[in-house]
């Protein structure tokens, strides 16, 4: 099975024993902070359960609807996940809310936070996992399951300690305005996921460190043309498409120029994850004089 797959089916399992682990603590001591937490472990596994169905079909291969592939699966999965994110928050402001209205006493508190407090250390160790896979993997979906894991365990963090000091000041209004905290939290996540994945959506180009590494992958393997221009870039998922104009001589070969069109393909794909590359090559009368020079050789060791 792929790593992505085993690595969603993964989240989906780990979600499901952290939320009987806090709908545990939240039974056991009636805190509606450690229910809000709870709640928002509803949501994760939710999240999960979209993140696998878009890791798998993301990786089916590209076919007559869909030439480019199915990258982009992954970007609608995290926004489902923001959208998820921001209907918890509302749930959870709408608990803490009645329990400010009617403060209770929290009963257990050492048992409930011993227990919330082992399933936000197994949250933990599952974020570390999603993120760093996934940002190797250059997967979208798992990144932002990842995300919303980390945001979790800090807002558990934060509960832990209110629903403690709730429980020994004897002070119940702060477990829910503990909660309406939790609350704030979660949406603000829920902004970044939505954000971050709707760039993909609408074909953002790559970060300026990654278009230099591009740029100077062009310019070091282009000899023989004369420069290259009308550089352009965009992200979906996994895959990093460029797509650029090469300028030949004009007494050049076809062959000739699909040989340089191969090694500049090939260096791209090495520099960059994922990359797909497509390259039109253009007579010299075409130059604009202002793209990307071509490196001759020996230039990189005089510099």
């Amino acid at each position: 099975m792929e790593t992505g797959l085993k690595l969603a089916f993964g989240s989906i399992a780990v979600g499901v024993l952290v939320l009987g682990l806090k709908y545990l603590a939240f039974v056991w001591t009636g805190s509606v902070a450690l229910y809000s937490d709870a709640v928002e472990s509803v949501i994760n596994v939710a999240a999960a359960v979209a993140a696998l169905i878009a890791v798998w079909y993301s990786a089916q291969p590209a076919d007559e609807n869909h030439p480019y592939g199915h990258h982009k699966a992954e970007y609608f999965s995290a926004v489902l996940e923001g959208a998820l994110i921001i209907v918890a928050a509302v749930a959870i402001l709408h608990e803490a809310y009645a329990a400010y209205l009617n403060p209770r006493a929290i009963e257990a508190p050492l048992k409930g936070l011993l227990v919330n407090g082992f399933a936000s250390a197994i949250n933990g160790a599952w974020c570390w996992v999603l993120i760093s896979r996934g940002k190797r993997m250059r997967s979208p979906a798992l990144v932002a399951d990842g995300k919303h894991l980390l945001s979790d365990v800090l807002s558990s963090g934060g509960v832990v300690l209110g629903v403690a000091l709730a429980a020994l000041t004897g002070w119940s209004v702060l477990d829910p305005l503990l909660a309406a905290l939790v609350a704030v939290n979660i949406l603000w996540s829920g902004w970044g996921l939505v954000r971050d994945s709707t760039a993909g959506l609408m074909d953002a180009a790559v970060t300026p460190q990654e278009r230099a590494t591009i740029m100077a992958a062009i310019s070091a393997n282009a000899q023989g043309a004369i420069e290259a221009h009308d550089l352009r870039t965009r992200h979906a998922g996994k895959a990093t498409f460029v797509d650029l104009h090469l300028v030949v001589p004009g007494s050049m070969t076809v062959d000739a120029s699909h040989a340089i069109c191969d090694r500049i393909e090939a260096a791209l794909k090495e520099a960059v994850h994922g990359a797909v590359v497509t390259i039109h090559v253009e007579p010299e009368g075409k130059a604009k004089h202002h793209g990307i020079p071509v490196l001759t050789p020996g230039a990189a060791s005089r510099a």
